[in-house]
């Protein structure tokens, strides 16, 4: 679809330094010149998830950031924007996993069960081709996080999928530039193996539960030496991420699937003051109305072919409508590979089958996940001052037949499916898996001699 919208940053793979530098250097003053002119997508049904759906819409974009939205009637397009004409599509927010994959990124490794200090951060491949087949399911926010075989695998990145070549390009970062995340954990049968790691559920919350005393009594050396260097204990990289999610500045996402692990995250988690969103939680049914007295927040998956460990044999799919019942946030996620990132809106279609409310299922799309990452006041929802994260979709969002058409990241389309190089990694094909197309510039060169 030609929509009049900003060029893509071009990724360039040319030999030759200065001509790449040159190039990239025009078409991203390109780019930074079209966010700064307003768009104005017309006609399409708008779904802000933070309000009442509206028919016959106008979105309004200007300088990466959303500065209208409404209906035809009561939005004044600004003089000079470009008007895009969506009449029978659909908009709505960019979507937001809470727990991805996505780069390939690990955390702990297997000399120890608990391994706070390790920082995914420090491992995503952001040139992974899963980051082209996110956006093509309309993904623009994504929690990475390190593996589940640990009690605790480390600290989770928070990514805006933006086009950009290094991590740090992608990452969300607070007013003081600090890099936003939170820190896995989990429970169950991942984390059970032979020593050093724990054989039992039962040795398994013991050795958390002393890491974060151990937290508790770090913390409080730290505040009564405070200002006297002889006396201040020696830094600790693997309790201060535990800190600050005593301290609420870290949000704890916790890998559990049966109703007796749950409880189990949900004791320590009133033991030592952590927020917590509880992630799969296959088995939350079983235990709604604990989960909802806790006030912990839940992110399912749902798998359309259930199966692969024994602790998830009771799934089900009305998980999302029991707990939305008993008045517990919910989220999805893709737990990419478990489910591919192209496939993230038929999740909260299984769930609108299983009884869930379509309005709640969204909002566990885009707002509910943007909550739960502490980013709605930035993402989640189409809203005045919001970046500028939308996806335009060719009908209904839990319609099988429903494609992306485009996603839009802070103003810039990132994956436009009337491109060929972005249709191969919609639909998929010879090349879809590869990170980085092979450049046979010298072959060709040989065959011309």
């Amino acid at each position: 679809m030609q929509t009049g919208s900003p060029p893509r940053p071009f990724r360039s793979h040319l030999s030759g330094a200065f001509f790449g530098i040159f190039v990239t250097s025009l078409l991203f003053s390109a780019t930074l010149d079209a966010q700064e002119t307003a768009h104005a997508f017309v006609g399409a049904r708008v779904l802000p998830v933070s309000g009442a759906p509206i028919d016959d819409g106008v979105l309004v974009i200007s300088g990466g950031k959303i500065t209208a939205v409404g209906s035809r009637s009561t939005v004044a397009i600004p003089e000079g924007a470009t008007v895009v004409d969506v009449s029978g599509k659909t908009l709505i927010p960019g979507l937001i996993c809470t727990h991805s994959h996505l780069g390939r990124g690990g955390g702990g490794d297997s000399t120890g069960p608990i391994q706070p200090e390790a920082d995914v951060f420090e491992a995503v491949n952001v040139r992974n081709s899963g980051f082209r087949r996110a956006v093509a399911g309309g993904i623009t926010s994504v929690n990475v996080m390190p593996g589940s075989g640990h009690l605790i695998s480390g600290q989770t990145v928070y990514l805006k999928l933006r086009d950009g070549d290094t991590v740090d390009a992608l990452v969300f970062r607070n007013s003081d530039g600090k890099r936003l995340g939170g820190l896995k954990m989990a429970n169950g049968t991942n984390s059970i193996r032979k020593a050093p790691f724990p054989g039992t559920r039962a040795k398994s919350a013991s050795l958390v539960r002393a890491k974060y005393i151990a937290a508790q009594e770090y913390a409080a050396k730290l505040a009564r030496t405070a200002g006297d260097d002889e006396k201040t204990p020696a830094r600790d990289i693997s309790l201060e991420p535990l800190i600050e999610a005593m301290r609420g500045d870290r949000v704890v996402h916790h890998h559990t699937h049966r109703h007796d692990d749950i409880l189990t995250v949900l004791r320590l988690a009133d033991e030592f003051g952590f927020r917590v969103v509880l992630h799969h939680v296959s088995e939350a049914w079983k235990v709604a109305d604990e989960i909802a007295a806790s006030g912990a927040a839940c992110s399912l998956i749902l798998i359309d072919s259930p199966g692969g460990k024994l602790e998830a044999r009771d799934i089900d799919y009305r998980n999302g409508a029991i707990l939305e019942a008993k008045g517990v946030k919910v989220a999805f996620h893709t737990d990419d590979w478990i489910t591919d990132s192209r496939l993230f809106l038929r999740m909260a279609a299984l769930a609108v089958r299983a009884g869930m409310t379509r309005d709640g299922a969204l909002r566990a799309l885009t707002l509910s996940g943007a909550e739960m990452l502490d980013l709605d006041a930035r993402v989640g929802s189409l809203d005045v001052g919001k970046d500028a994260d939308f996806v335009l979709l060719s009908g209904d969002p839990f319609s099988v037949y429903t494609k992306v058409e485009e996603t839009w990241v802070e103003g810039t389309r990132v994956f436009d499916r009337d491109d060929p190089a972005d249709l191969l990694f919609a639909e998929g094909g010879f090349g879809a898996g590869d990170d980085q197309v092979f450049t046979d510039c010298c072959l060709e060169r040989a065959g011309d001699q």
